[in-house]
Formats: structure tokens, sequence, C-alpha cells
């Protein structure tokens, strides 16, 4: 028994704090059993004395707890000057916390949920780093701690770029695309599909459904994510600008080219690049962007030299190709060049099943970005936002959430904070979904809802269960566990 403890003793001693006391008795057990001493802290406010007086060489904290949260502790490490190494615990939804307790001078981070074995290594990893930068016994130990401290900062500027490529990627993914409908789970599906693969895709639908961001989640899911995506709006630049801007030129190619200038093709070869509102590029260009998705080569202009690239190129229009292709005014072999995989957004007027979700999405954020307290919304403003088209699809809701955030301030959204339009007007709603009755409760609301959702997929799939399944993303036991649960016979 002593023996162990002496052991423990000589590997190192490790303050752990956590709020919540199932993770904290676990993983203080763990590090204990090998080999290390470890004082646990559910209290993040009594942890910050024990920091300052008992010389730890390592901190594990969780970044989210009340009172003082773990940045505070990262931060409290450096004001005092203490020689304890921080490694901060945080999940993916918390990405930019991580960041930013990187940048004050954590040693590493540990993403929830995490394996024993990892925390193992990040912990033996910052006591090894510890070790060399308290070690006395080198004469020339000033030379070598100042090349371990730069070998510590390049490490921690390379950890740091990879929460933020973790983040941006984590951003775009197309789980976090907010829709439960059917037609957006089609979309996913199409995203999952395409997305680590070369084929060029045709994004369309109505303005504002959302296809920058079908575009993003192609790109960020698939193996060029860490190269660049370039957007190109072809409709907000002029035609006689467009050309350079897609292709570049050469210096003197005309009056004010002083400088030979990349195209966007160059700058995005080895990534990806987006044309969007493709359905508004002149006939001319059109013979030009077909020899670069046949080719995937091209000339800047003025020049002569032929420059490849590898790039893969996503297209969106919020027009209707086939009708431009009959009335003469796109190409039918830059069509079906482009329509290699197409992947349709409906408009949100058809899919009003996800309105809720979006409602609360953006509400969250604009309460945020506008330190704002909106609670929710009533069951009369509620109704008003499922019953109204949206013209403007998605980017309109956002507005209208926006809006009202910004005037209300706090409390609920009601029928009169809401824009005029949205409720004088009779109600054109033809969904399934469930109306809203605040009096039965959230848990009931979302099981008739889910049990809403399972009817119409055993509908459209003429009751095969598998089927269903596939169309509702679930495994079909799930989907029979649910229906039993639910009373679906």
């Amino acid at each position: 028994m002593d023996s162990k403890a002496d052991n423990r003793t000589e590997k190192g001693k490790i303050i752990v704090v956590e709020d919540e006391e199932n993770i904290l008795s676990m993983l203080s057990e763990f590090l204990t059993v090998n080999g290390y001493t470890v004082d646990p802290y559910i209290d993040s406010k009594k942890a910050l004395s024990a920091l300052k007086n008992n010389g730890y060489q390592v901190l594990i904290t969780d970044l989210m707890m009340p009172k003082v949260d773990g940045l505070q502790l990262i931060n409290f490490i450096q004001k005092e000057y203490l020689d304890t190494l921080g490694i901060v615990m945080t999940g993916y939804g918390s990405m930019d916390s991580a960041i930013s307790a990187m940048r004050c001078g954590a040693f590493d981070y540990i993403l929830k949920p995490f394996k024993f074995e990892e925390v193992l290594t990040t912990v033996d990893s910052a006591m090894y780093y510890y070790s060399l930068l308290k070690s006395d016994t080198i004469p020339k130990g000033l030379t070598l701690k100042a090349n371990l401290l730069r070998r510590y900062a390049e490490n921690k500027i390379i950890r740091e770029n990879t929460i933020l490529r973790s983040c941006l990627k984590d951003k775009y993914k197309f789980e976090n695309i907010i829709g439960i409908s059917f037609a957006m789970q089609k979309v996913f599906e199409m995203i999952e599909k395409v997305a680590d693969t070369n084929a060029t895709v045709l994004v369309t639908g109505e303005s504002g459904v959302g296809k920058e961001l079908v575009a993003r989640a192609i790109h960020y899911n698939s193996s060029k994510r860490d190269n660049p995506l370039v957007v190109v709006n072809c409709g907000a630049i002029p035609e006689t600008l467009l050309e350079s801007e897609l292709f570049g030129y050469e210096k003197g190619a005309f009056t004010g080219a002083v400088n030979t200038r990349f195209g966007r093709f160059e700058l995005a070869n080895g990534g990806s690049i987006f044309l969007d509102e493709i359905g508004d590029m002149s006939f001319n260009l059109q013979v030009k962007l077909l020899r670069v998705l046949q080719e995937r080569a091209f000339e800047r202009i003025g020049g002569s030299k032929t420059i490849k690239v590898d790039v893969r190129i996503i297209a969106a229009t919020n027009r209707v190709l086939d009708d431009l292709v009959r009335e003469g005014k796109f190409r039918e072999d830059l069509y079906y060049r482009l329509n290699v995989v197409p992947i349709h957004i409906s408009p949100l007027r058809e899919r009003r099943q996800d309105v809720p979700l979006l409602l609360n999405y953006f509400l969250e954020q604009s309460n945020k970005m506008n330190s704002a307290a909106i609670e929710g919304f009533s069951e009369e403003a509620m109704s008003a936002l499922m019953d109204y088209d949206y013209p403007g699809n998605v980017r309109e809701l956002q507005n209208i959430v926006e809006r009202v955030v910004v005037l209300k301030r706090t409390g609920h959204i009601d029928i009169d904070d809401l824009p005029e339009k949205l409720y004088a007007r009779e109600s054109g709603r033809q969904d399934n979904t469930p109306s809203l009755n605040i009096e039965k409760g959230y848990d009931t609301l979302v099981s008739e809802f889910e049990k809403s959702l399972i009817i119409k997929a055993l509908g459209e799939t003429q009751g095969v269960k598998s089927r269903a399944a596939q169309v509702l993303n679930i495994n079909r036991t799930t989907l029979i566990e649910k229906m039993k649960r639910l009373g679906i016979d």
C-alpha cells in the first residue's frame, strides 16, 4: 500500500476539476490506478486556492462549469505564473471555448466523450514536458528549456489549427443543416453519397433555401476539406468582369492590367469552386466553362500557356435550367456536364416540419448576437409562423426572427410582435404537422410529432418497415420499438 502511494507521488500530482460527479469519480480513480496522485474537485471555486498552494504538475478541467469555468482556471495559472500545465475537457459543441483555452495557454485538450487510454496518453505527455521544462541537471539547461518551450508553442499552434479545422468541418457537417422533413433527409442522403467523390454537383432551389450551405457541406465533408473552397456569384459580377474573375489575366492583356492576376479556378486548385447563380452566366462564358469541365484546363486572358487545375465544381441556380435550354439561353451540353449529380432543395412552404427547428435555432443565435433574452414563441405566434409561406425561404425566416429579437429583447414573442404580413392572411397550411398546444407539455408534443412522421413514412413506403426506417434515417429495430411505444399498429 505504501509503495503504491510512493509510486504515485513519483509519477506526478494532478488536480481534476469537473462538476459532473460520475465523470470526476471515474477519471480520478483511473488516474490513481495508473500511478498518479489525484485531488478531485467538484467545486471549481475551491480548486482555485488549491491550485495556488499545492504544487500540481497538471490540471485537468472541464470547460463549462458554474461559478468558475475551465477557461478562468487556465487564465489563473497564467496570471499567477504557476508551473501547472492545463488540459481542458470539452464536447464538440464547445470547440470555440477550446480554441480560447489553447490561446490562453492550455497544454492540450480532450474531447468528450473520451476514452480513458487517450486521457492517459495526454497526461503522460504533459508530465514529460513538465519534467523537461523543470530539469536543472543539464549545464546548458536554459538552451534546452528554450527549445522545449519553442516546440511546445509550435505544437500548441498545430493543435489550435487542428481545432479550428475540426470546428469549421463540424459547422458544415450535413448533419448540422437544420431539417427533419423527408425532403431534407433526401438532401442529407445525397450529400453523404456524393461528398467524397469528384463528381460535379448541381444544387437547385429557390432563393434563400440554403444552396451555398449545401455546397459548403459537400466540400467540408470531402477529402478536399483542407484545401480552398472558392465562391463565385455569377449573377453579381458583370459579364465583362466575370471572365477575368474566373480565369485571371496576364500583365498587359488589356488597359489597366498592370500585373498578372490569378483567376478563381487557379485559387481553387486542389479544392472546390462553387459557381452560384450559374443560370445567369452569358452564353459566351458558358463555352469557356464547358472546356474547364471537360479538360480541367484554361488559359488566362491574354495568355497562351494552358493551366491545368484539379478542382471539384459545384454549381447552383434558382432558375429552371431545362427551361433555359429550351429557350436557347443555356447550352444543353453544359447543362448535362453540370447536372451529373443533381440536388434539389425544396422551398420552406413544402417542408413546414422544419419551421419550428429553424425558429428555435435562429432565436438562440439572435439572442447571443444581440445580448437578448427572448424565451420563446407564444402558441398564436408559432401558429402564424407555421402558416406563412416564406417566399424568401430560410433567409426570410432568419430575418424575421432577428428583427423581432432586436425590437423585443425579453419575454416571449407574441403574434403582435410579428410583421403584419404573417397574420393578416388566410391560413394556407396543408401539412400534417400537429398544431402546438402548450397545455399538452413538451413530451406529449414530441411524441405526437414523432408519431405523425412515422405514419407518414409508412404510408409513403406502403407499410414496408425497412424502407420506412431508411426514409427516417433510423434502424429498423428502432422503428419497431418506436411503433410499439407510440401505439402504431
